[in-house]
This record gives C-alpha cells, sequence and structure tokens, in this order.
C-alpha cells in the first residue's frame, strides 16, 4: 500500500538517527529515499517522510498518529519503546474504547496513540489524527466536508459526536474517520485550554500526476483564510500545512545532472509547475 498522501516530520538534524528509530520501533519498514535533506521511510507499507530543513517549529499533538493493533502485547511493545525519552498523554491502560490504548510523545516530540482493536475497521496500520483546538475546536466536521469534497476517492467512514457525560460541546466530534485518495485519517476537536495548535511541523504530503491536480488542491487548500507559503507548501484555512507536489519531484532532485537546477527553479516557486521542473 503505497499512500499518495502521507506526512512530513520536521526533525531538524536528526532525520537518519530518527528513519532508524522509527524502523527498529514499528518493525516492518526500510529506507525508501535518502538525501542530505529529506529521508523517506516505509513502515508496514506507508510512506512518511522526514525532513532535515524547513520549519523552526516542533511537532505537537495537534497531529498525531494512530497505531493499530490487534495484540495488546504489540501495543506495549511500541509503547515500551517510544516512552523512552519521550513523555505520557494518556497512561497505556484499558479504556472503554481499547482494552489496551496509550497517547505518547517520543523524543523527537512526535505523538502516537497506541490502540488496540479491530483491523477491518481501520484496515491502515497509521492514521494522521487531526485534533482541532482553540480557535479551529468545534471546526473538525466542517474542515472533513471540505477535504472529502476537494479529494478523490473521498468517503466519511463515521462521526462520533461527545455526549453529555463527556462534559464536551454535544456538538463537537469525539471521533472520525475519514478517507481521501487513498489514505485514511481522523480528526476530533477539543475545547481543553492546549498549549499547542497545527503548524507546519508536521504536514500532509500530496503526490500528484497532473498538473491540473496541483493546480485544483492549491487552489481550494490556500482560499477562505489559506496561504502560500513556498516550494510547494501551503497553510489551509484551519492551520494545516500542506505539500502539494508533483509524483516525480523526488527523482528530479535526487538526479545527479539535474538535482541543482531542478533545485534553483523549485526555490523560486511557491505552486509548483511541472512542466518548468521536468525542462530545468
Amino acid at each position: 500500500m503505497k499512500n499518495s498522501i502521507y506526512p512530513c516530520l520536521g526533525i531538524r538534524g536528526k532525520i537518519a538517527e530518527a528513519s532508524d528509530y522509527y524502523i527498529q520501533t514499528f518493525g516492518e519498514g526500510k529506507v525508501s529515499q535518502t538525501t542530505p535533506f529529506v529521508i523517506q521511510i516505509e513502515l508496514s507499507g506507508q510512506k512518511f517522510m522526514l525532513l532535515n530543513e524547513g520549519p523552526s517549529a516542533s511537532p505537537n499533538p495537534s497531529i498525531s498518529f494512530m497505531v493499530v493493533s490487534e495484540d495488546p502485547e504489540e501495543t506495549e511493545k511500541y509503547w515500551n519503546r517510544l516512552i523512552k525519552e519521550g513523555k505520557a498523554l494518556m497512561p497505556l491502560d484499558n479504556y472503554d474504547w481499547s482494552p489496551k490504548y496509550g497517547w505518547v510523545e517520543d523524543k523527537y516530540g512526535v505523538s502516537w496513540q497506541l490502540y488496540t482493536g479491530n483491523k477491518a475497521d481501520t484496515p491502515q496500520k497509521f492514521s494522521p489524527t487531526l485534533m482541532f483546538t482553540g480557535a479551529n475546536a468545534g471546526k473538525a466536521s466542517e474542515a472533513i466536508a471540505v477535504y472529502t469534497k476537494l479529494f478523490p476517492d473521498a468517503t466519511i467512514e463515521g462521526i462520533l459526536k461527545y455526549s453529555k457525560e463527556d462534559g464536551e460541546n454535544e456538538d463537537f466530534v469525539k471521533h472520525a474517520q475519514f478517507k481521501i485518495k487513498d489514505t485514511i485519517l481522523m480528526a476530533m476537536d477539543s475545547s481543553a485550554a492546549h498549549a499547542f495548535a497545527f503548524n507546519d511541523a508536521v504536514s500532509l504530503v500530496v503526490e500528484c500526476e497532473t498538473q491540473e491536480e496541483i493546480d485544483k488542491y492549491w487552489t481550494q487548500l490556500t482560499s477562505k483564510g489559506g496561504y502560500e507559503v513556498a516550494c510547494g507548501w501551503l497553510t489551509d484555512p484551519y492551520g494545516i500545512s500542506w505539500q502539494i507536489i508533483p509524483k516525480n519531484i523526488v527523482k528530479w532532485v535526487t538526479d545527479p545532472e539535474r538535482s541543482q537546477r531542478v533545485m534553483s527553479v523549485m526555490m523560486k516557486m511557491k505552486k509548483l509547475i511541472i512542466a518548468d521542473l521536468e525542462n530545468a
């Protein structure tokens, strides 16, 4: 399973170390691309990009990764590795929704929700999970509607609202699962006083086949309060960072004969233009 939407983790100066750490932690992993700026790894067949430069922000729990295991021992194994030099956000325990669940921030600041449950419900091993907080609290449903309308092969697989017993706004999303292109994401609202919000330390990368596809995503995600950043990066109206890139960009920037020319052209762009990069 090769996702055409996948996360990018900003881990400045430590991407080689971090790539080994994640492959050892989760197993079933490999390095698929490596450059001084970016290492791309696959975990259980899913892509993750680790970025050496770029954003100065640090990852925080506003974007975490739900990790599904059917075996409580597997969940515990991940927990024991990630908690070293990390910290518990919710302790590993038995909860109403899972016999073994814990939320942990690893030593690089990346957050993982370790969940024991049925893989039939969530067939994807790792699911980016968006927490709408602060000024964005209550906007999870709206954002899901925007994303599922914009991207192809999209479905809303379930939205669970808070109950009165939860002590939270009953219009807010407690847990939602949706699919865009070939990727499952999750979302939730929280009105608690969190000291974090979406930033560019964790972004979502969208690989595009055509310029038409790039133009469509770029236009929609930068409208209504979103904005262009640089080199294919944008921030959407909710503060979530996206990288809208051509599918072949890694091939072009790792080609020894062309990489400097491609990088030089790309550094002058905000939205990426496939023809100009191909002809560099």
